[in-house]
């Protein structure tokens, strides 16, 4: 059966001078954070936007499948550090999200930094929110050991 996670926003006004607010409704973990569109095209000023939140998940899904990826391959690491930084452009006219470019830095032991570099390329193009954005998102990767 699938899992299924939900979110809900609560938006006023237009889009230019609009706010909202977001929650997560299935765990809670956060409630009302504050999304503007100048808070996805200008300055953040402490509200969040939907492409940081794509750059949340897809480091957050990066570093459990690579942490799955290293154990598999008997190498488990001892500490993960993922970055994502996702970048929302005009292409044609119309604002996109153009790439997400995942930064990976850790400790393993037993691991040489070509197989951390090998097996981190190859969960990149595995893990589930890559699998959701590619074609449509360049994915790029910076790995490297500590």
């Amino acid at each position: 059966m699938a899992a299924t996670r939900r979110a809900t926003v609560k938006w006023n006004g237009d889009l230019n001078t609009g706010d909202g607010a977001v929650s997560a409704i299935t765990s809670r973990a956060f409630t009302s954070l504050p999304v503007t569109w100048a808070s996805r095209t200008e300055h953040a000023d402490g509200r969040t936007s939907p492409e940081e939140l794509l750059a949340a998940a897809h480091a957050t899904c990066f570093s459990m499948a690579f942490s799955g990826d290293l154990a598999k391959a008997g190498t488990p690491p001892d500490r993960l550090e993922v970055t994502s930084e996702v970048a929302f452009d005009r292409v044609d006219g119309k604002w996109t999200v153009v790439s997400s470019k995942l930064t990976v830095r850790g400790k393993v032991h037993g691991l040489d930094s070509d197989g951390f570099r090998k097996i981190a390329e190859q969960t990149k193009d595995g893990c589930p929110i890559s699998r959701a954005i590619v074609g449509n998102v360049a994915i790029s990767l910076d790995a490297a050991l500590e």
